[in-house]
């Protein structure tokens, strides 16, 4: 049976590299999209994404104001933690050092670096979390 995390364990597990997928209302007659995204987990416990400007997903963010984020570990021992968030703040163009920072925890700093100097016409949304879901099968292994 899983556990939910602690609190310090959850922002541990959100301090790692995990690939989340982003959940975000369509209000056209298509289905909610989902697609993958690195994101990066500020200390203050907001979470921040970056995306190009133009795309769907990025419309949809601000149409809707609200998004979901599953962040999992995909080998075992299994974990997850799903945030329900309110987008705070809209960033356009993405400041370089956010772009770096969000790409660095996946590609490393020369990695990060090259990947940003790559984007440009992108935005950085900033999300506050509003309710946490977790579940760490730790103890079923």
């Amino acid at each position: 049976m899983p556990k939910p995390f602690s609190e310090s364990e959850r922002e541990e597990f959100l301090a790692g590299a995990h690939i989340a997928v982003l959940s975000v209302a369509s209000a056209d007659a298509r289905p909610p999209a989902s697609v993958p995204i690195w994101y990066d987990y500020t200390p203050d416990g907001t979470i921040r994404i970056n995306t190009g400007a133009s795309v769907r997903k990025a419309r949809l963010i601000e149409q809707a104001g609200a998004v979901t984020l599953v962040m999992q570990r995909e080998e075992p021992p299994y974990q997850y933690v799903i945030v329900e968030g309110t987008v705070v703040d809209t960033t356009r163009p993405s400041p370089k050092e956010a772009k770096e920072a969000i790409a660095s925890r996946y590609l490393g700093a020369e990695g990060g670096r090259q990947f940003a100097g790559r984007t440009s016409d992108s935005v950085l949304y900033t999300i506050r979390p509003d309710r946490w879901f977790s579940a760490d099968f730790s103890a079923d292994s």
